[in-house]
């Protein structure tokens, strides 16, 4: 029980979470650039765009929760740096799949919110499998990558 209020406590940081949602703000910025760079300027198609802007606001993203989010955690050196950043790697494409499952699923629900003649009910499952994967990601990442309760 005492483990469990523990890692209750260290996901609980309302600093640490404020941090790790404006770390995914800033993600998400290099996410759309990128991908709207690759598809604009290079005519690459949409769903290798989209990858590729991806990976770079998940390396993005950990650069700057490893130096600020979660500064404090994880062992100095390049080794277990690079560890982190696959663990890293490994959660956020768990979060993608979230993502992608929630929005496929509430899609098939085949409900419809129409205004305007526009069917809102196929943007209504973005921004809830977005905060899905934002809950995920944040326990997944104190807890897997920087172990947040390991002393």
């Amino acid at each position: 029980m005492v483990r469990v209020r523990e890692t209750v406590a260290a996901l609980a940081s309302g600093v640490r979470f404020g941090k790790f949602a404006s770390v995914g703000a800033v993600g998400a910025v290099f996410d759309i650039a990128t991908t709207t760079a690759l598809i604009v300027g290079f005519g690459v198609l949409g769903e290798y765009a989209k990858l590729v802007g991806a990976e770079v606001a998940i390396v993005v993203m950990f650069a700057i929760n490893e130096r600020w989010t979660f500064s404090e955690l994880g062992a100095p050196g390049r080794l277990p740096t690079l560890k982190r950043f696959v663990r890293s790697n490994l959660v956020r494409s768990g979060g993608l799949a979230v993502q992608f499952l929630i929005v496929r699923g509430l899609r098939q629900l085949e409900l419809s919110v129409v205004v305007f003649g526009f069917d809102l009910w196929q943007l209504i499952p973005i921004p809830i499998a977005i905060g899905a994967s934002v809950l995920l990601n944040y326990v997944a990442e104190s807890l897997i990558t920087w172990r947040v309760t390991r002393s």
